[in-house]
């Protein structure tokens, strides 16, 4: 199933339908409660349990969390923060009969449920929350966060002060932007989407997994050949700049293209050749040539090492004439800083940007810093551009011009290093070579990417990554 990823309007307007469709507020909050329940008893042997509680329905969910595991067998004690304010809450508060303190800087050892403040918060932490929060971040082995840490918004997942680390964070229906955005993501640990009766609900932001795009991969039957599979052409730099487009050449292959070429300079023709097997070769000098050697090609891939220069520039222009699908990375994006509306009026749907934050600036200047959020960023960048826009990072945004967006929730650490991202635009040129609808194949390749790093994990380097596809790929495979 499809993981919708929610923000906090989109939340309350699902608690709403609920709601007046005759679920009770106060039947949710008890639902909320036990999932948490649930999760720490599920996570933790029987010990002592510290449940923060704050005034809003967040609290109220605690107050049915610490009366469910002391119904239990648990030693639950709760450590309010002011009186519960909402009527479910404070219907929830005088089902609990257990001892309840006010919340201080003291917080004996055992389990902290911090259910202080969710999603919803607006405003820095204050007073005995913040310090709670503060000392929640300094030990978050033992804390378990109701909705989001407190101090952690659900729509940003920046704090605007103090705020809370948790192990295991419970949330309910779907997740919030602050699960999967850093640095919300880092804060929030395990996340565990607990069901409690909202029914479906549509959106147009989702996590990238497979079951987002799994239904389409485009796998070879027994009629394929190789020209059925897709050609997909990477563009070289010059002589002593080829070991990127080599990369890219080879995830294009690695992930199923069935025909991959480099374009090459003819002074970088030997050493490409010296490093090629499978991957053809084919010289070009202009432009021209370039459009001539691209027109029959299904997909091509330009950036990675290809220089700053005017020929850059001319090459995409000559690419775009050829109608074939754009990956654009690195270079191809820079080249355009002075002059981004002329990138942006050769593009169509089909065509792909793969900027890193500091080439997302070059074509979008403030677009970034000014926006409340990546989602929102790479969602307005795509409109503006008219393409396919994949904003790297550990929390990777994938946005298509038509409003779709996915959040990438795999991201991993071995990927810092030199030449990753050159193979991850070669992974998406060769699924769009193969007729991948362009959004689909960019989550599908970044996707595919982190899943192969994590394969590795420490001492990965990028020429790595295309060998550790075919063991995800085939994991996909059987699971179709």
């Amino acid at each position: 199933m499809i993981r919708q990823v929610l923000t906090v309007s989109e939340m309350a307007q699902a608690d709403a339908a609920a709601i007046a469709s005759g679920t009770s507020g106060l039947t949710l909050m008890e639902r909320a409660g036990q999932a948490v329940a649930d999760a720490v008893c599920a996570r933790f042997a029987r010990q002592s349990a510290l449940v923060f509680c704050g005034p809003g329905n967040n609290g109220g969910d605690g107050y049915v969390a610490a009366r469910v595991l002391k119904e239990r067998g648990w030693p639950v004690e709760v450590r309010a923060f002011g009186e519960p304010a909402s009527q479910d809450a404070q219907a929830a508060y005088a089902r609990w009969f257990g001892t309840t303190k006010p919340l201080n800087g003291t917080l004996e050892p055992g389990v902290w449920i911090d259910a202080l403040f969710g999603a919803g918060l607006s405003r820095p932490l204050e007073g005995s929350a913040a310090a709670a929060a503060l000392r929640m971040a300094e030990a978050p082995a033992r804390v378990v966060a109701v909705d989001t840490p407190s101090g952690v918004p659900g729509d940003t997942g920046k704090p605007r002060g103090p705020a809370a680390r948790a192990a295991l964070t419970v949330t309910f229906h779907s997740k919030k932007p602050a699960h999967l955005l850093e640095p919300g993501r880092s804060r929030c640990g395990e996340v565990v989407v607990a069901d409690i009766g909202l029914g479906a609900t549509l959106g147009q932001t989702v996590e990238n997994t497979p079951e987002l795009w799994l239904a389409r991969f485009p796998w070879p039957t027994a009629a394929s050949h190789k020209h059925a599979r897709g050609r997909l052409v990477v563009v070289s730099g010059e002589a002593w700049s080829t070991g990127a487009a080599r990369l890219a050449a080879r995830g294009g292959l690695r992930i199923g293209a069935g025909l991959v070429t480099v374009l090459s300079p003819p002074e970088a023709l030997p050493v490409n050749a010296g490093h090629l097997e499978a991957i053809m070769l084919r010289p070009f000098e202009t432009d021209l040539e370039l459009e001539q050697a691209a027109k029959d090609v299904d997909a091509a891939v330009i950036g990675p090492a290809a220089g700053l220069g005017e020929p850059t520039l001319l090459n995409v222009l000559a690419l775009a004439r050829t109608g074939a699908a754009l990956v654009l990375d690195a270079d191809a994006i820079t080249v355009f800083r002075e002059d981004p509306e002329e990138l942006f009026s050769l593009l169509d749907r089909d065509d792909v940007l793969t900027p890193h934050p500091g080439e997302f600036e070059r074509l979008f200047p403030g677009l970034l810093a000014g926006s409340p959020e990546r989602i929102t960023a790479a969602r307005r960048a795509a409109e503006r551009a008219g393409a396919v826009v994949l904003l790297k990072g550990s929390d990777t945004v994938i946005a298509a011009p038509d409003g779709r967006c996915a959040v990438n929730a795999n991201g991993s650490p071995w990927l810092a290093t030199a030449g990753s991202g050159d193979v991850l635009s070669g992974f998406i040129g060769g699924l769009v070579a193969q007729g991948m609808e362009s959004f689909e194949a960019a989550c599908a390749g970044a996707w595919i990417h982190a899943e192969a790093a994590d394969l590795h994990g420490p001492g990965l380097i990028s020429e790595d990554l295309p060998g550790l596809a075919p063991a995800v790929l085939r994991r996909l495979f059987d699971e179709r």
